[in-house]
């Protein structure tokens, strides 16, 4: 565990020479705007973690070829010196042992010294939850996570409003499926009518045959002959006669054929609401396999946020932001979502107990009371940047040095 002791800034960015040996656990630097104020929270940050070059694309003070900042901690000298060909390191004990691998050390030792606790809870609640996402180690990738669990949800919408386009739909189980043809049924009648004719041909012959007979019988003997061929002639046609049977009526069948197209209409109609029918089953069981697998997604990433171990107790997410308690970040009052911050970058910080704020004159009195009870409590050294004197107690920056 480890604090600064001692910070000497030369000629970075708007300062001339600073040296401050901090006490307390709060730290105010304050000043004018343009003073120099932000350059020494700036030191402490570019001292342990390097200089963006986009960020910082002039380190060193105009008018100056060199910068050079020195960071004295409980166990570690730190010297980063600026030059136009740019920076180098040297990362020594306090018994002036040198570090091969400075920055690895440093590294080591830093945590995510960067996360600014007042400037965490001024974020929008998209940069909030960016900014925890990529202080945890989570089990999944929640951003690959989130835009497949909104893919599927957009997915079943669409089925969703696809079987509400179809509606309600009513099948007759009773009709078949196939439809009649008029045609088959007109043959069908041509058939019988046919059947009828010859019934009615063949039950002439019989009448005739019988009045025949009755001739023959007056000839009997002489016309024998004829009439055994007479006989086996009417015994030939009573037995077709059996055969066919009796006389059918077509008057259903003509009644069918009538209403053929009405019948036929109905089976199409109801073919259609069979169609419908399956195609909204069908719907329906891609929404509830949809539904089941973002219930498997969704405890996948319950089981994560399980698994997940948070900064502070009670910090979670979803896919609208930063939560506290199930409550959302933003919802909290501001004296929570300090404390909250401030127990982030604690927690975060473990090994070099320093944290920066940069914007302290946003902190109304009972704030400033609540960052310094934590800083006391946790025995953490915050730096902290307002504008002006502050309340007197702090270290003024005036024209880039310490005023007397």
């Amino acid at each position: 565990m480890s604090k600064i002791i001692r910070l000497s800034s030369t000629n970075y960015k708007r300062l001339k020479a600073v040296e401050i040996t901090p006490e307390g656990n709060v730290i105010t630097i304050a000043g004018k705007n343009g003073a120099g104020k932000s350059s020494v929270l700036d030191s402490i940050t570019a001292a342990l973690g390097g200089v963006d070059k986009k960020a910082t694309p002039k380190p060193i003070r105009d008018g100056e070829d060199h910068a050079e900042i020195v960071l004295e901690t409980e166990d570690l000298i730190v010297t980063r010196r600026f030059t136009a060909s740019g920076s180098t390191l040297t990362v020594t004990s306090r018994d002036g042992a040198k570090y091969p691998k400075g920055q690895q050390k440093l590294n080591d030792l830093l945590g995510k010294l960067s996360l600014d606790p007042l400037a965490f809870t001024q974020l929008s609640e998209k940069d909030q939850l960016e900014t925890l996402l990529s202080l945890v180690d989570l089990p999944f990738d929640p951003a690959e996570l989130e835009a497949e669990r909104k893919r599927i949800y957009d997915q079943r919408t669409e089925i969703g409003r696809q079987s509400k386009a179809i509606g309600d739909v009513a099948v007759d189980e009773g009709l078949p499926t196939e439809e009649q043809s008029a045609v088959q049924i007109l043959n069908q009648i041509e058939n019988v009518r046919d059947r009828n004719r010859q019934i009615e041909r063949i039950a002439d012959e019989v009448v005739s045959y019988q009045d025949e007979r009755r001739n023959v019988v007056a000839q009997i003997q002489a016309l024998q002959e004829r009439l055994e061929l007479i006989d086996q002639a009417q015994r030939d046609a009573q037995a077709k006669a059996a055969h066919l049977g009796d006389v059918q009526d077509t008057t259903d069948l003509e009644a069918q054929l009538a209403s053929v197209e009405d019948t036929n209409a109905a089976i199409r109609a109801n073919n259609v609401a069979r169609e419908k029918a399956e195609q909204k089953a069908e719907l329906k069981r891609s929404w509830d396999a949809l539904t089941s697998t973002l219930d498997v997604l969704n405890e996948r990433k319950a089981d994560g946020l399980a698994s997940a171990e948070m900064p502070v107790p009670g910090l979670g997410f979803d896919e609208n932001g930063v939560t506290f308690e199930g409550i959302p970040f933003k919802q909290t009052n501001t004296a929570s979502q300090i404390r909250v911050s401030l127990a982030m970058a604690m927690a975060l910080n473990p090994g070099l107990r320093v944290i920066r704020i940069a914007e302290g004159s946003l902190l109304d009195e009972d704030n400033l009371k609540i960052v310094a009870d934590m800083a006391a409590e946790h025995d953490y050294q915050v730096w902290m940047e307002v504008v002006g004197n502050g309340d007197g107690t702090g270290i003024i920056i005036e024209d880039g040095e310490v005023k007397a």
